[in-house]
Formats: structure tokens, sequence, C-alpha cells
């Protein structure tokens, strides 16, 4: 009995402390806390599957370092692959511009970021980054409802991206799926191959 009681009164003071962060939160009071898992699709929903596997692939590309980050060394490489090199000071400035966690290199999402920001128009105009976003061959526009005029136009438009981002998993899948009929295939022709050889 008592422990049950000390477990509810575990339990209560739990509760009462995330309704008391929630109601700061609501109030103002405090910031909601980013999660933990950071989804791309879901928060750079302007960006079909397809850019955004381009957007990781080329981040790939240059985090040499293999750490989930690109540093400054890495960007600076970036840029000079990509023919705007830049001075030291204006690398550090790129970061900046988009460094949310202040750590002085960029994390996949903070890399988003630099797209976002261009497809927005909320990168100067000399800004180093938006030259990235320029040279980097990945298509920019917003395909989400952020430009559309009227509510109709929106509604289409999200319907028509919800859609698209269907077919490309779709369309992903089914590559999968050849993939590993064209494995089986092979390894069903050198099965019968070999068993010609051992007889």
């Amino acid at each position: 009995e008592a422990e049950r009681d000390c477990l509810t009164a575990r339990a209560g003071a739990e509760l009462s402390a995330k309704l008391c962060r929630r109601q700061d939160i609501n109030e103002g009071a405090a910031q909601p806390r980013r999660a933990a898992v950071f989804n791309p699709y879901t928060e750079f929903k302007e960006f079909s599957r397809r850019q955004i596997k381009d957007m990781e692939r080329m981040f790939r590309l240059y985090d040499s370092g293999r750490d989930g980050y690109i540093d400054l060394m890495e960007l600076k490489l970036m840029m000079e692959k990509l023919g705007a090199p830049q001075t030291h000071l204006g690398l550090k400035n790129m970061i900046k511009e988009v460094d949310e966690d202040f750590d002085g290199k960029l994390s996949f999402r903070e890399f988003l970021l630099i797209f976002h920001k261009a497809a927005a128009g909320e990168l100067e105009e000399d800004s180093g980054l938006l030259t990235l976003a320029k040279l980097s061959e990945i298509d920019v526009s917003i395909e989400g409802v952020k430009g559309a005029k009227n509510f109709f136009e929106a509604k289409v438009q999200a319907l028509s991206s919800a859609s698209k981002f269907e077919a490309e998993l779709k369309a992903e899948q089914d590559e999968r799926k050849r993939e590993e009929e064209e494995r089986r295939h092979r390894r069903a022709a050198f099965r019968e191959l070999k068993s010609a050889f051992t007889q």
C-alpha cells in the first residue's frame, strides 16, 4: 500500500512538472525543445524527396570526415570545387548565417536550411551561401503552397505535392524490387552454371 502511494506521488509529480512546462510554453515563458530526431521530409516540405536525396548525396560527398558535419575546411573545399572559392572570413560568415547551434560547422539540417533560405529569398545577393545554392545544381524553387495566390490553388498544390511524394516513394520501392529481382536471376544463373561444372 505504501509503495503504491509512493509510485502514485512520483507519477503525480512527473505529470505535474510536464503540465507546468506545457503551460509555460503556451504562455510564451518557455521554448519548446526541438525534436531529437530530425526528419527532413516533414521539416522541409517545400522540397521533393528526390531533391532532399540529391542534397543528402552532395552533403555526404563533401563531408570527408564522415562525422555528419561539414566543417570550415570541408566547406572551403566544396566552394573551390564549385568554382567559387571564398576567403577564410567569408567561409566563417557562411557558416554563421545558418549555424543554429553555434558549433562552427554545418549539420545536414543546417545544410538544407541554406537551400530553404535561398528558395525563400532570405539570403543576401552577395552571400556565399546564395552562390553555393545556385552552383550546386539543385533546383531551389519552392514547390509547396508558399507561392499559391489563393486558397484553392494552395489546396491543389498541397494535394499534388503529397501525391508527388507518394509517387517518388513508390518509384524508389519499385526500383529496389527490380534490383532485387535482377540479383535473384543472377544468383539462379550462377547456380545453374556452377552445377554444370560440378557434374
